[in-house]
């Protein structure tokens, strides 16, 4: 069974990454994190980014970087990761226009397929986060599964994000069994509540987010792994079972309590598992 290690979405704590991405990397490596994963870097160079992971002692696991930078240049978003030393790199999001069921997402196909294929030829393979839209029917099966079929296992490998698969009202284990030697990283994200029409859960880069507050009668709150509906042990086990090299911890909104500090309940809860 490969030994799996547990990352951070820095995303999760912007605003402190924002303000000091240094200091915010020391925290989240005395928490226990082996890795984080980027969504940006908070106006530093790739070379100043590395620096720090460097000075810290984290792994660069992976780099969620917008598709429509990659349609721009594709060959610096790879330059940048090499220098970070990102083994991965994920697509995080797809907007109205190109998601499963559009116009443009035959496009996103090709685009896919052609950045996969550069990025394994520089030794990075890319990822693909998904959302709970693209649990709509495409040709009688899921859009999520529509991709994976239509682009091969060695140039795009899951990223499941947990918490939108069961939001989609699938079962995250098994989705994760699914996958089983494609899915070597996997996206832990916990809430409580429920779909709701109307209602946007997104807090996402470049969406604005529309999360409803904490209360008794909350439609959807994100919470720190291991404090919300999530199974989170069959998870873990569908994971190691499967091929997973790194659960990544992800909470797109902290209510209650500071993201670090959420951070922080999120890793001692995992560690509390034996990761």
């Amino acid at each position: 069974m490969k030994k799996t290690m547990i990352g951070y979405q820095v995303y999760s704590a912007r605003e402190d990454a924002a303000k000091d991405l240094l200091g915010t990397l020391k925290a989240l490596k005395a928490m226990g994190y082996d890795g984080v994963e980027f969504a940006g870097f908070y106006g530093h160079t790739a070379e100043e980014v590395k620096a720090m992971l460097d000075e810290v002692g984290l792994v660069a696991i992976s780099h969620h970087v917008p598709f429509a930078a990659m349609r721009e240049d594709i060959d610096k978003v790879i330059r940048d990761n090499k220098t970070i030393g990102c083994k991965y790199i994920a697509i995080p999001f797809l907007d109205e226009e190109t998601r499963p069921g559009s116009a443009g997402f035959a496009s996103v196909i090709r685009d896919v397929y052609r950045f996969g294929r550069k990025m394994k030829d520089a030794g990075i393979q890319l990822l693909y986060h998904n959302h709970d839209f693209e649990f709509v029917t495409l040709s009688g099966q899921f859009g999520l599964d529509f991709l994976y079929d239509a682009v091969p296992e060695c140039i795009l490998q899951t990223e499941l994000d947990c918490c939108w698969v069961k939001y989609a009202g699938q079962n995250p284990a098994d989705y994760v069994r699914k996958y089983a030697g494609r899915c070597e990283v996997v996206h832990l994200k916990d809430y409580v509540g429920h779909k709701e029409a109307g209602k946007n859960p997104y807090a996402l880069i470049g969406v604005d987010e529309d999360t409803a507050k904490a209360d008794e009668g909350v439609a959807f709150e994100f919470r720190p792994v291991g404090y919300g509906c999530q199974d989170i042990p069959s998870i873990i086990k569908a994971g190691q079972e499967s091929g997973t090299e790194w659960f990544i911890v992800e909470q797109d909104l902290s209510v209650g309590r500071t993201p670090l500090e959420a951070a922080k309940m999120s890793v001692e809860y995992l560690r509390g598992l034996g990761l």
